[in-house]
């Protein structure tokens, strides 16, 4: 059984590492997220795009995601090897497949990720025992320690946001998170996180 039942939708696993254009002589955004601040609320005016939520989103990851870059980059690995580092660590035992539903790459992209990990000693793989064409992952003491390093950094900048925001902070987001993943993937996801919180405490 998967560990996790996601539509396939697959993409690229390179990520825009740039920093963001200069933005000089861009209209400025209203708090609303508006680029002049006409569309007030109760205006009767129809919805646009919600600007400041799209780019806060979009500087929020990049920055969240630039904390391991620096870390990764002594390896000459980049956020594909952080994301299959982190899965595997959490999920011990995973199959390759399984991986592939999580990450929704195509098995070429995740191939080549995954080897560069075990010819470095981060991943080793290892026959199923009631099926020997099951190929099951799992992290090395390497690979665990580089896994921890990258998610305590990432850990430092959530706290200090929680910290900012106050109480609730930590289930507010959880829930808009939550909320933010397509309906029908969201039970899995779930799922996946806590079967890896009971099998491991990290």
């Amino acid at each position: 059984m998967s560990f996790c039942n996601i539509k396939p939708k697959y993409v690229n696993m390179a990520d825009i590492n740039n920093s963001a254009k200069d933005l000089a002589g861009q209209p400025a955004l209203s708090p609303e997220g508006s680029a002049d601040g006409a569309a007030e609320a109760g205006s009767g005016a129809a919805k646009g795009p919600t600007w400041d939520i799209i780019e806060l989103l979009f500087f929020a990851y990049r920055d969240f995601v630039g904390d391991p870059d620096e870390v990764l980059a002594k390896f000459a690995f980049g956020r594909a090897h952080h994301r299959v580092l982190h899965f595997v660590n959490r999920n011990p035992g995973m199959k390759v497949a399984d991986l592939l539903d999580i990450l929704n790459i195509t098995k070429q992209s995740l191939g080549r990720v995954l080897k560069q990990l075990v010819d470095q000693g981060f991943v080793e793989q290892k026959e199923g025992e009631q099926d020997r064409r099951q190929r099951l992952l799992y992290v090395t003491a390497k690979g665990e320690a580089l896994a921890l390093k990258l998610a305590l950094l990432q850990t430092e900048r959530i706290e200090r946001a929680f910290g900012q925001l106050g109480p609730g902070s930590h289930e507010t987001a959880r829930r808009f998170l939550t909320a933010m993943i397509d309906d029908d993937n969201r039970e899995g996801v779930l799922r996946l996180m806590a079967r890896a919180d009971r099998v491991r405490k990290v």
